[in-house]
């Protein structure tokens, strides 16, 4: 199993990302969370690593934070929960505010987050409200520099592949300000839909 990477940064575009470790890329999927740490393209850096085999693919998922990929693999004991959703979680929020949300119960913020509907959202709080307090103390997110590239552009892209629906990118894309970069923006956006009713 590969529980760590060490390597240089290669590329970078949410939800994907490659690690150039000694002439070995690995690609990995990560949430938004890791992507508001990572470094700039050319930079080394360490994540911690989930992997995944089914009969039709395998997959490599990254995070900056133990505290993450712990979320991320507690998160998918509850049953309809995958890897995809997972990630929608990390990326809507931190595992400081999730272990909030459950812990107190709040459904409809956590049915904000794409994919998760009131029947999930309900599952979610039952099934890890007494684990809750152990998510807690994680890292919070920073914000990450971005590429060079259109940073609103490059958010509703990343927007869209969360999950999000054109009409909520739109909406969610007026949270920028001249001079954001894409994980800017995209963290607005996401912590606007949290705290929106």
């Amino acid at each position: 199993m590969i529980g760590r990477l060490k390597g240089t940064l290669v590329y970078k575009s949410p939800p994907a990302l490659m690690i150039d470790v000694n002439g070995v890329g690995y690609e990995l999927d990560a949430p938004m969370s890791t992507f508001y740490d990572l470094p700039e393209v050319g930079r080394e850096v360490t994540l911690f690593t989930h992997y995944t085999q089914k009969e039709d693919s395998v997959a490599l998922y990254g995070f900056f934070h133990e505290s993450e990929r712990r979320l991320f693999r507690d998160v998918q004991k509850v049953t309809g929960i995958g890897a995809k959703i997972a990630l929608a979680i990390l990326s809507g929020a931190s595992v400081d505010e999730f272990a909030r949300l459950v812990q107190t119960g709040d459904v409809t913020a956590l049915t904000r987050i794409p994919g998760i509907g009131k029947k999930t959202a309900e599952r979610i709080v039952v099934e890890l409200r007494d684990r809750a307090a152990d998510f807690i103390g994680g890292p919070s997110s920073v914000a990450g520099k971005g590429v060079p590239a259109d940073p609103v552009t490059e958010a509703g892209i990343a927007l869209q592949q969360l999950g999000y629906k054109p009409a909520e990118i739109t909406r969610m894309l007026k949270e920028a300000a001249p001079g954001d970069s894409a994980e800017d923006i995209i963290r607005k956006a996401l912590k606007s839909v949290l705290r929106s009713g």
